[in-house]
């Protein structure tokens, strides 16, 4: 907690251990000490009411902190998501992305760009299919690509192509990244895809994510699309924060 925010608390503990050790011995009072304590403690607040306002604003400003805390918590969870660069890598960029999403196409570039600039930054795909039906079939082939080791070329065919994302793009897609297309059709439809599915729809909606692209890097989440020097800024801002 900040030196700011904590002070209310301090004020009201300096308070309490002001009181004598046998008020505070509370098993020992009697009804009457327990009367006058009341009295005290009620004057105390009628007349420093500030404090507990910003007692109740430091409680929900650490339940927000807690709260967001967790839902970074829940984006790292990323095992069996598909990833692009190392696995040791200093950075890691989450992407929520839909590949029926003309903005996840756009921000695709700069990405890869970024990407062969920085050999230990990773980026980290969740799929996060919202757009239509077979965006949803597009995220499981995905998934299962990751499981053949051939996300890469596959997520490149498919944020290559041009027009809408369907069953025939896919599997084209799939064809171009060699995959066996047997095993990627039995992967798509197991409940570990369908759980990792789940997993990053629970981290966008701890993140109020709507949306996509939608990029974590860092502490810091990005709605939208934002270019090269951007996500490097973002990058070289996460570095130092880790320094």
């Amino acid at each position: 907690m900040s030196r700011l925010i904590s002070q209310p608390l301090a004020q009201f503990v300096l308070f309490i251990s002001l009181m004598s050790p046998a008020q505070i011995a509370f098993a020992d009072f009697s009804e009457t000490d327990k009367s006058e304590i009341q009295s005290i403690i009620q004057e105390f607040i009628i007349k420093n009411p500030e404090i507990i306002r910003d007692v109740l604003t430091e409680l929900a400003l650490t339940e927000q902190a807690e709260r967001q805390r967790a839902a970074f918590s829940l984006v790292r969870q990323d095992a069996g998501d598909p990833e692009i660069g190392p696995s040791n890598a200093a950075i890691t960029i989450y992407e929520f992305s839909d590949y029926n999403c003309g903005y996840c196409k756009r921000i695709f570039t700069d990405l890869q760009a970024v990407l062969a600039d920085q050999p230990d930054v990773r980026l980290v795909v969740k799929e996060f299919p919202i757009l239509a039906e077979t965006s949803v079939l597009a995220a499981k082939a995905a998934i299962a690509a990751q499981r053949q080791g051939k996300f890469e070329q596959f997520h490149i065919a498919l944020m290559t192509w041009r027009g809408r994302i369907d069953e025939v793009a896919i599997d084209a897609a799939g064809r171009k990244a060699g995959l066996d297309s047997k095993r990627l059709r039995a992967d798509m439809e197991d409940d570990l895809t369908a759980a990792i599915i789940n997993r990053t729809k629970a981290a966008a909606a701890a993140l109020e994510i709507r949306g996509t692209p939608a990029l974590v890097i860092g502490q810091t989440v990005i709605p939208g699309a934002i270019g090269k020097n951007e996500i490097l800024d973002l990058i070289n801002q996460t570095r130092t924060a880790k320094n």
